[in-house]
């Protein structure tokens, strides 16, 4: 395995010789592994993703995975002829995640060669391991949270979103509408406090700093007069979205300083990305502050980049290590999307 100490988000798994004995083209009386059901149940529950990426008869095999009882744990299969990196690059971005926390199982060394060629930051391993997958620790969360455990159904819910949206004739303004979205946000409790960790390691596209804090630093900010921190949650006529957001503003005297600003990359097409930061604003105008934040460019985050500057920051200074601090006097300031009801507790 590459050293790497990221967190895996999404294992995906060849079929042949690696989620079931035998080659099914061959003979359909194909068995599951010895102690299969058992890793990705465990895993399931740690809130890791699993998908396929096998060279077979998708009917054929789809049928197979469901006579066994495990085709639901599997999100985007891609069962086809390509090459297992197209594949691979497929689930990725049904997914929306980064390829350096995502794991490949496989077989052959030849197809995990293919794999690793085309994406680099791939882990693969050798399906002869699969039995250790849940003593890694890259697969081992530190925290399990509500949305931890319930990952895969939102990923479910999400496909069911996706396919009405692909089926909607209208404005996508309507169909967001249609979508009966409930925006809620809040300062952090203590039972909030695992989710927003998990939130700042996981998540990386819209993040402003890319920084991560652990249970006790949020813990100490959410206690201190000095600092306010935010949580948020989304849920519509499908359920749960489950606690999407953060952020972290330290209050001075002379304006309010917002260290920490995050979004879950699952709501990016929903329409809800100024939300909170429009309530920031908002809130810091009543108090007759201005407003800065921090921004740091990463590989990832130029959404969030483009997301300040659309809501009117202007850059005051920028070092060498690309850390940029943003100004805003607050003259401008978007309103909530109408498709939104916004709650502030």
């Amino acid at each position: 395995m590459a050293e790497s100490n990221k967190e895996i988000k999404c294992v995906i798994w060849d079929l042949d010789h690696t989620v079931w004995d035998g080659i099914l083209l061959e003979s359909d009386e194909v068995k599951l592994k010895a102690g299969l059901v058992e890793v990705l149940k465990r895993l399931d529950s740690r809130g890791i993703l699993h998908s396929i990426a096998s060279r077979n008869e998708y009917e054929f095999a789809l049928e197979k995975l469901k006579e066994l009882g495990v085709a639901e744990y599997f999100l985007y299969p891609e069962i086809n002829w390509n090459a297992k990196s197209v594949s691979v690059g497929n689930i990725q971005r049904n997914l929306n995640i980064g390829m350096d926390a995502i794991m490949f199982i496989d077989d052959q060394p030849f197809e995990r060669e293919e794999v690793k060629n085309a994406h680099p930051d791939i882990t693969c391993i050798d399906a002869t391991e699969y039995l250790e997958l849940p003593e890694l620790k890259r697969l081992n969360p530190r925290f399990i949270t509500d949305d931890s455990r319930r990952r895969r159904l939102m990923y479910m819910d999400d496909i069911k979103r996706k396919v009405e949206e692909d089926e909607f004739q209208g404005p996508p303004e309507t169909f967001l509408s249609s979508l009966n979205m409930k925006f809620v946000i809040h300062d952090a409790k203590e039972e909030d406090l695992q989710r927003a960790e998990e939130l700042t390691v996981r998540t990386n596209q819209l993040n402003a700093t890319g920084l991560t804090y652990d249970y006790d630093e949020l813990n100490a900010f959410r206690i201190s007069d000095q600092y306010k921190l935010l949580i948020c949650e989304l849920t519509d006529k499908y359920g749960s979205y489950g606690k999407i957001g953060l952020a972290l503003i330290e209050l001075k005297e002379d304006c309010w300083h917002l260290r920490l600003m995050l979004m879950s990359c699952r709501v990016m097409n929903r329409g809800v990305g100024s939300v909170l930061m429009s309530h920031i604003m908002q809130e810091c105008k009543k108090d007759g502050k201005i407003l800065l934040a921090d921004f740091k460019h990463t590989k990832r985050n130029r959404m969030m980049y483009v997301s300040y500057k659309f809501a009117n920051f202007k850059e005051v200074s920028k070092d060498e290590g690309g850390h940029i601090l943003f100004e805003n006097d607050l003259s401008m300031i978007q309103p909530f999307p109408h498709y939104i009801d916004v709650k502030i507790l």
